[in-house]
């Protein structure tokens, strides 16, 4: 599994091609998934503490945090990702693709139930771009693409395009500072006693 996942870095990341290739092996997304391999094992044979304090030397490590008890398909790929945290309940299938600030996560601790399925569940060639968040036992199908930046609350079916809405831009006046266009105040300002 391990060349496995290093081809699909290679794959998924224009970056790493010529002499650049063998940087992979600094990926912080590869070792996560790795060190998350061997905190699953431990988890599904019931061994205590040791698996949580293995994910959580890998957040320590890496900046990405996969609670043990998650199931990760093969394949995965992490791009960047620092901030990404990926609960306990949650299942990915194969070939899912995330990128930085992911979180697959709970709606909280007053309308999850211990026990219960909290997190997400991912279909095979999903990809969840920058800061996607995804909450609840909702189910992202198959070949679905999550815009960065886009709350994910409800099921989304398979082959689906998910955007977050588009932040709107103004045009300021010709000549204006953007400083004092957006309403801020610059020491020159405060001296001049511009309000």
């Amino acid at each position: 599994m391990i060349f496995e996942d290093l081809r699909t870095a290679r794959r998924k990341d224009p970056a790493l091609h010529g002499a650049h290739v063998v940087e992979v092996l600094l990926y912080p997304g590869l070792w996560a998934i790795w060190a998350h391999r061997v905190a699953h094992r431990l988890h599904q044979l019931g061994v205590p503490l040791l698996p949580r304090l293995l994910s959580q030397l890998s957040r320590a490590l890496t900046g990405i945090e996969i609670h043990p008890g998650a199931v990760v398909g093969r394949r995965c790929f992490i791009d960047h990702g620092m901030g990404v945290v990926i609960g306990e309940t949650a299942v990915l299938g194969d070939d899912v693709m995330l990128y930085h600030r992911v979180t697959l996560g709970g709606t909280g601790w007053w309308t999850d139930t211990k026990a219960a399925k909290r997190h997400p569940t991912i279909g095979d060639r999903v990809v969840l771009g920058v800061g996607a968040t995804v909450l609840g036992p909702v189910h992202v199908g198959h070949d679905t693409i999550v815009g960065a930046h886009a709350l994910v609350l409800r099921d989304v079916p398979a082959h689906s395009r998910v955007h977050a809405p588009q932040a709107a831009s103004t045009t300021r006046p010709h000549g204006t500072a953007p400083a004092a266009h957006a309403g801020i105040l610059t020491s020159a300002d405060k001296e001049e006693g511009r309000p």
